[in-house]
């Protein structure tokens, strides 16, 4: 990654910063946890980031092997980008791990309420690598007309591969308020207003994967 700046330290955390600890790199990720998008999506999605700034990081987050573009067929026919395979092992864990750090500093806002972080709350900080061991499926969440197809496969979160076993359909709020509502009645009654289909094992595996089912809150220790 020539012209990067570097710790130059022979240390996993360095190393690690060397790739990720740039200025709107993670959140370049966080956005491509939701599926493909289109350079203009990153940039409505990131406001304040310069044009050449985004080419920058994305060539090299492409560069680190994390990300993939992929351009699609006509009638579209435009660039997109995506997670890598490996970019799916890797990056979910590290958000995850930001995002429960980052939660008591959440401010309760409105602006909160996005289809992403509904995604990122609501199914995100539910995975558990135990739980999803050996479970090996495609999912999708409809969160206010965004749809974002995932799916798991030995312990970790991968792109998805076939039609969604589950399709799960919420709105944003229902979605925060199911993990990080203030009391467990709260989470509970959150959480019913989730629409489930598929058939009723996949529902059922999907549910305990993500821990959906009694009172999914989030323990912050």
């Amino acid at each position: 990654m020539a012209g990067k700046k570097s710790y130059n330290q022979n240390c996993p955390i360095a190393r690690g910063l060397d790739i990720l600890g740039e200025r709107w790199t993670l959140l370049i990720l966080r956005e491509l946890l939701g599926g493909a998008r289109r350079y203009a999506d990153l940039r409505a999605a990131l406001p304040g980031i310069a044009t050449n700034l985004l080419a920058d990081r994305l060539r090299e987050l492409e560069d680190a092997g994390l990300i993939a573009r992929a351009e699609l067929p006509p009638p579209i026919a435009r660039t997109v980008y995506t997670l890598s395979e490996l970019g799916w092992r890797k990056v979910p864990p590290v958000i995850q791990a930001i995002a429960i750090f980052g939660l008591e500093l959440l401010e309760p806002a409105d602006s909160a309420l996005t289809p992403l972080n509904g995604f990122l709350a609501g199914i995100l900080l539910g995975a558990d690598p135990a739980r999803i061991a050996n479970l090996s499926a495609s999912y999708r969440v409809e969160i206010d007309g965004r749809r974002f197809d995932f799916g798991v496969s030995r312990g970790s979160l991968t792109a998805a591969s076939g039609p969604p076993a589950v399709t799960v359909t919420a709105s944003p709020a229902e979605l925060i308020t199911a993990r990080l509502g203030s009391t467990s009645a709260e989470r509970k009654a959150a959480l019913r207003r989730w629409k489930f289909d598929g058939q009723t094992d996949a529902v059922k595996a999907m549910r305990s994967a993500f821990q959906l089912t009694g009172d999914p809150g989030l323990s912050l220790g």
